[in-house]
């Protein structure tokens, strides 16, 4: 399921968003999961893939809500239809050598972050902000 923050403590699905993820306009359906992924990234300032069981996918979204920074969050796990094959297309660009998925994985500004080590570390050395700031997810 595609979600997008609402309030600090809730999120929501979007407007634009089906019960599989799969439409992207009308007449439009999405088999590309690499497709999904760029134009995803590309239409939201901040975008994180999450497992809606994951603690670490929960510290994420709430470092984000914490920062005011309302991300659009994809469960994949809550997607039937592409929910695996998005999986797997994130699992080539993130290079992982395991067959497990290091959710979450963010997007900012359109490009990969990675996953939770390297947002925390942006975080800690103080680029987090700036790239937040730089992709208009973030006008403090």
């Amino acid at each position: 399921m595609h979600y997008r923050t609402g309030s600090r403590n809730s999120y929501k699905p979007t407007k634009s968003s089906t019960s599989t993820s799969t439409s992207t306009s009308k007449n439009c359906v999405v088999t590309d999961p690499v497709a999904h992924i760029k134009r995803l990234a590309s239409d939201n300032a901040v975008v994180i893939f999450s497992m809606s069981t994951c603690c670490m996918c929960h510290a994420i979204k709430r470092l984000f809500l914490g920062m005011g920074v309302n991300p659009t969050v994809y469960e994949l796990d809550q997607d039937l239809t592409l929910g695996k094959e998005i999986e797997k297309a994130l699992m080539l660009q993130m290079g992982a050598v395991s067959s497990d998925l290091p959710v979450p994985v963010v997007f900012i500004g359109g490009k990969l972050v990675g996953a939770m080590d390297t947002v925390l570390a942006s975080h800690i050395n103080g680029t987090l902000v700036p790239l937040l700031k730089q992709a208009g997810a973030l006008w403090l």
